[in-house]
C-alpha cells in the first residue's frame, strides 16, 4: 500500500486554533500548501510554499501530481468530500495517496445555528453551478441548506420562490460561521432585500401559497409547465415512460428525438445527478427543451442537433435510451449498441408504421409491449366527456 504524501484539510473561520492537534501539526510540517486567499489567511502563521488555485481549476490535478515527494497540504472550507474539492482530487489521485482530515461542514453548522436535523433536510450547493439547479427541490414544507455562488445568490434564490408561490418561505443567510465576524440575515422571500457577504450559506424552509405550483419530483408534471407546440410526450403517458426508463443516480439518459424536452426534464428531476443528452434536429424545439429545463431545475441538459442514428456517434454510452420521435430499425440498432448493461430502452410510437417496427423487434427481442390509451374529460358544450389523446404503443426492455 502507498504511503500518503497528499493531505487534505478543512479548516475553519477559527483558523488554525480550530484544527486537531494532530491536524495543526500536519500542516505546520507541509513543505507546500494549496488553496484559495481565505485559506491562506487563516492558516498564514505557517510557514510553507503557498500556492494559489490553478487557472483553469481543471489543472489542479496535474499541478499537484507534480509536487508528488514533497509533503503536500490541500487546505478546503469545512468537510473536504462533502461538495468540496476533495472529492475531485480522490477521482483523479488513488486514495491510498491521500489523507483527509475533515473539520465541521458548512452543513452542520448551518443546521446546529436552525436547530434543524440533518437527515430531514435537502444539502445542496450551487457554489460555481447554474443556481436554477435549486428549483427542482422546491417543495411544500421542505427545508434546504444551499451553499451559494455569491452575494446576489439569495436575492436569485428568493425570486425563483415567490415565482413559484414561495414566496412567504423563511430565508436565512449565514456568513462567516464559526468566526468572530459571524453574521445572521433573516427574512422572507418576497421581501428579501438585505445585502449579505459574498461567502454564505443559505437556509430556506419552503412555505406554499394555496395557488402555490406544486412541481414533484415524481414523473408525471402537468403539460402546462412545459413550453411546447403540441407534440410532447403527455403527462400521463410521460409518467409511464420514466417508470419504465427508471431514473437513478448520476445515469445518463439518451433522449431521441427530444421535442420539448419533457422526458428529459422528468428524467433529471427524477433522480440526483441524473444526466441527459436530448438529439433534436429542430432548432424551435431545441430552444424550447432549453427553457423549459432552466424553469424547471435542471439546466444542464444536453442538447445535440442532429438526425439519427448519425448523431447518436461520439456520445458518452448511455444508461437508459428514450425514442420518441425518429424511431427506425437502424436508430434502435445503434442505441441499443450504445446502451450499457443493465441499461433500460422504451420506444414509443403514434403512427401504424411505427407501431409495426415495435411488434417486429418484440417478436424478435422480447421486453413488454404494452398500449396506452388515455381519455381526459372536457367541456362537450354545456357539459362534460371524455375526449381521447393519440394512442400510444410502447415497447421496453432491460439489457442483460
Amino acid at each position: 500500500m502507498r504511503e500518503p504524501w497528499l493531505h487534505i484539510v478543512g479548516i475553519g473561520e477559527d483558523g488554525m486554533a480550530g484544527l486537531m492537534p494532530a491536524t495543526r501539526a500536519v500542516v505546520e510540517a507541509a513543505e507546500v500548501i494549496v488553496g484559495g486567499d481565505r485559506h491562506h489567511k487563516l492558516s498564514d502563521n505557517v510557514t510553507a510554499e503557498r500556492v494559489a488555485w490553478p487557472s483553469p481549476f481543471n489543472a489542479l490535478i496535474e499541478m499537484l501530481q507534480g509536487f508528488k515527494g514533497r509533503r503536500v497540504v490541500v487546505l478546503a472550507t469545512g468537510d473536504p468530500l462533502w461538495f468540496s474539492v476533495g472529492a475531485r482530487i480522490g477521482r483523479a489521485i488513488d486514495p491510498s495517496e491521500i489523507t483527509y482530515h475533515p473539520q465541521l461542514s458548512a452543513f452542520q453548522l448551518a443546521a446546529a445555528r436552525m436547530g434543524w436535523s440533518l437527515p430531514d433536510v435537502e444539502t445542496l450547493t450551487v457554489h460555481g453551478r447554474p443556481v436554477e439547479q435549486m428549483i427542482a427541490f422546491i417543495q411544500p414544507d421542505a427545508r434546504l441548506l444551499i451553499l451559494t455562488t455569491g452575494a446576489e445568490t439569495p436575492a436569485q434564490i428568493a425570486g425563483f420562490l415567490s415565482e413559484r408561490g414561495f414566496g412567504r418561505s423563511k430565508l436565512t443567510v449565514l456568513a462567516n460561521m464559526g468566526g468572530a465576524e459571524e453574521e445572521r440575515f433573516d427574512g422572507v422571500a418576497e421581501e428579501w432585500d438585505h445585502e449579505v457577504p459574498a461567502f454564505n450559506t443559505m437556509a430556506v424552509e419552503c412555505i406554499a401559497a394555496p395557488d402555490a405550483a406544486l412541481l414533484p419530483r415524481v414523473p408525471g408534471l402537468a403539460d402546462e409547465l412545459f413550453q411546447n407546440d403540441g407534440t410532447m410526450t403527455k403527462q400521463e403517458v410521460r409518467a409511464a415512460t420514466l417508470a419504465k426508463l427508471m431514473p437513478m443516480r448520476g445515469a445518463l439518459l439518451w433522449d431521441i428525438g427530444t421535442g420539448c424536452g419533457s422526458v428529459a426534464v422528468e428524467w433529471m428531476r427524477g433522480a440526483r445527478y441524473a444526466r441527459a443528452i436530448g438529439i433534436e434536429p429542430r432548432a424551435d424545439r431545441r430552444a424550447m427543451a432549453a427553457a423549459n429545463a432552466l424553469a424547471l431545475g435542471v439546466p444542464k441538459l444536453e442538447l445535440v442537433e442532429g438526425r439519427v442514428p448519425e448523431a447518436l456517434d461520439g456520445l458518452a454510452a448511455p444508461d437508459a435510451v428514450f425514442i420518441g420521435g425518429g424511431l427506425s430499425r437502424e436508430t434502435f440498432e445503434a442505441a441499443w449498441d450504445a446502451l450499457r448493461p443493465l441499461g433500460r430502452m422504451v420506444c414509443n410510437a403514434v403512427t401504424l408504421e411505427s407501431e409495426a417496427l415495435l411488434l417486429e423487434l418484440h417478436k424478435e427481442r422480447g421486453g413488454q409491449l404494452v398500449k396506452l390509451m388515455v381519455n381526459r374529460a372536457e367541456p362537450v358544450g354545456g357539459l362534460t366527456g371524455w375526449r381521447p389523446l393519440m394512442p400510444v404503443t410502447q415497447w421496453s426492455l432491460v439489457k442483460r
